[in-house]
């Protein structure tokens, strides 16, 4: 019996393109009914014929479209060009429908799913306050002069160039991630030059306040996710570069027309909600990024210049410090303690009223104080930025300045006193894990790590114990000893290191022993993952361990401080932004504390307030400048080198 015109139809629609059973099927059984053959090109019958005809076709690099375009269905169901009964048509085309996935509307999904990945990491800021719906909806520049390329370019090199340019895409995204992190932590942009190797101290961070399992596995995470990222824009780019060469002629009209558009919507400043419709977003991170990598390059060359240059590096040991000869000299720096400390309403009245209380137990205890801000190099973490720029006086934002500084000659402040052959230097380093060399450019005798204090109880969370202890080691193992010359000491204390909990609590001086009864303390504290993403709480923590780690300081010096006694202490850094707000000034508090009268009256010209609290119109200088404020107060006579 002769086929039907509508079996055969059926045949070849029932049957994947690519499967040349469809071509043998109608080569042997043709039919000789001219109105069965097929009236629409995109659909033809044969075998020959349903090899690529068409530029579409050849796009996508496979044997037949993966799919008709819109507007095929008849060709595919066969019903049109039949001369079988109407019913017939329709059956046929129920059964393609039940034996067929709409492939078209999958496939075009799948574009818009792409277009939207595209076009959001285009537009991905780079700051927490810029993470908005209005920024989505501008025009990219990029897509439109992108679609341009793609368009002109030959197949192979088009998927390559898409691919690549993906991949690139996706990573820049992962950028802007981080810089927002940074940002939120430490109030400045990420570095691609220096701050790589900052990414294992954020990770020893996360092991301190979240634990080992869940930091490996929050690090895998990572891993995955940016190469997932990577992988998914690459494939994205790669498919729209297809779609657009196979509707070529559309694809070239749009490009066109939005250019107009961006150029119109640029030329006439047009905006919604505030933002300018037209956009060049990533453009212009690609250079702000470039721009921040030529400026470190530069600064490297321009501040090994400047740190060869001192203005105390030439002057004589007898010339350094005489007004301090014969005292004991702390410089002390309490992690994270900031200008918000005092001047935040959710921290500030707690810390407040622990620096009044302590301002009158050390006047009972014959000590007078006087105070004032300074300006930190850093913000938020990078504590040892900090440091160093207080004590050498130069200015280290940097992990490159700081490499630099630590490699040179520049006269530190501590050093100074290690020069003089008149002092034991020493330094007190709970924080400090490992092999220290900055301890030569510090000019440090010795140094008393987080395993040379005798500390036996728990760590709270990344301090390695609490301050109270450390203190105490330091006085059973130095202060506390009879030496044949005076003392200077670098003492960095922890316990307001973030995440601020869990939190130590003052115990009695005579029962610390080896540190085994913080134990329960540790056990009773609050965890970690309670306050990290809660900012109220973080506050509220964060104001706690400023308070302890103040009356720690000030009940030792009240304890074991002598007439000869002279100490100054400070913060390192504001703490991060989610404490102390996105608008927060990098300025932190500073003391000068001491028995003797002619000490302070050294500084009178300062200005600076009475007492442990800075008043809020106090002097504000720059970090960097209080080493030579420092040396020349205490008849430090300059002799610079060059």
């Amino acid at each position: 019996m002769r086929p039907t015109a509508a079996t055969s139809a059926l045949t070849v629609a029932d049957t994947p393109s690519t499967d040349n059973s469809a071509a043998r099927t109608t080569e042997a059984a043709p039919s000789t009914d001219d109105s069965a053959q097929p009236t629409d090109a995109t659909a033809p019958s044969t075998g020959e014929a349903a090899q690529p005809t068409s530029e579409a076709a050849a796009a996508d690099g496979e044997g037949a479209p993966a799919g008709p375009p819109a507007g095929d269905d008849e060709s595919r169901t066969g019903g049109a060009g039949g001369s079988d009964s109407a019913e017939g048509g329709a059956e046929a085309g129920a059964r393609v429908g039940a034996g067929r996935p709409p492939v078209p509307y999958l496939r075009w999904t799948l574009t818009a799913l792409s277009a939207a990945l595209i076009h959001i990491c285009l537009q991905m800021p780079n700051t927490l306050g810029n993470l908005k719906a209005t920024e989505f909806l501008r025009l990219p520049a990029e897509a439109i002069i992108g679609a341009a390329l793609l368009l002109s370019l030959p197949r192979r090199l088009r998927v390559i160039t898409a691919a690549t340019a993906g991949a690139a895409l996706g990573a820049l995204t992962a950028l802007n991630i981080l810089d927002i992190g940074y940002n939120e932590y430490l109030g400045r942009h990420f570095n691609i030059i220096l701050d790589w190797e900052l990414l294992d101290d954020a990770q020893s961070y996360l092991k301190d306040s979240l634990g080992s399992t869940t930091t490996t596995l929050l690090t895998i995470g990572v891993i995955l996710l940016v190469v997932l990222l990577i992988s998914l824009t690459a494939l994205a780019t790669t498919h729209i570069a297809n779609t657009l060469a196979r509707h070529k002629t559309t694809a070239s009209k749009a490009a066109l027309i939005a250019g107009t558009v961006w150029i119109t919507c640029t030329a006439l400043g047009l905006q919604a909600a505030g933002v300018p419709l037209a956009a060049d977003h990533t453009a212009g991170i690609l250079k702000v990024h470039a721009h921040r990598a030529l400026d470190t390059l530069r600064d490297e060359a321009a501040f090994a210049k400047d740190a060869r240059s001192d203005t105390f590096g030439n002057t004589p040991p007898a010339q350094l410090v005489p007004g301090l000869r014969g005292k004991d000299v702390l410089f002390t720096f309490i992690e994270s303690y900031g200008r918000s400390a005092l001047e935040d309403p959710l921290i500030a009245p707690g810390v407040t009223s622990t620096l009044d209380t302590d301002t009158k137990a050390l006047a009972d205890a014959g000590f007078h104080a006087k105070s004032g801000w300074l300006t930190s190099a850093t913000y938020g973490g990078s504590s040892w930025l900090g440091h160093s720029t207080t004590l050498s006086g130069l200015w280290i934002d940097n992990q490159q300045r700081y490499r630099t500084v630590m490699a040179s000659d520049h006269l530190s402040l501590t050093k100074v006193f290690q020069k003089t052959g008149d002092w034991d230097t020493v330094g007190v380093m709970p924080g400090v894990q490992k092999t220290w060399p900055e301890q030569q450019y510090y000019g440090l005798d010795k140094v008393y790590n987080a395993f040379q204090l005798g500390y036996k109880g728990p760590k709270f969370s990344w301090s390695t114990m609490p301050d109270q202890y450390a203190l105490e080691a330091f006085q059973r193992q130095v202060h506390g000893k009879k030496r044949d010359k005076p003392l200077m000491a670098e003492i960095i204390l922890t316990s307001s290191h973030q995440p601020w909990a869990p939190l130590p609590e003052m115990v009695g001086w005579n029962d610390l022993g080896d540190g085994s009864l913080f134990k329960p303390i540790q056990q009773a504290g609050t965890d970690p993952s309670d306050i990290i993403s809660d900012s109220t709480r973080s506050k509220q923590e964060y104001g706690k361990s400023i308070s302890y780690s103040i009356t720690s300081l000030t009940q030792w010096l009240e304890r074991y401080g002598t007439d000869d006694t002279v100490l100054v202490f400070l913060g390192d850094h504001q703490p991060m932004a989610r404490v102390s707000g996105t608008k927060a000034s990098r300025d932190v508090p500073i003391s000068i504390v001491a028995k003797d009268p002619k000490i302070l009256d050294k500084i009178t010209n300062w200005n600076w307030t009475d007492g442990l609290q800075p008043a809020p119109n106090a002097p504000v200088w720059k970090m960097s400048s209080f080493r030579d404020r420092f040396l020349t107060a205490y008849g430090s006579t300059p002799h610079p080198t060059n």
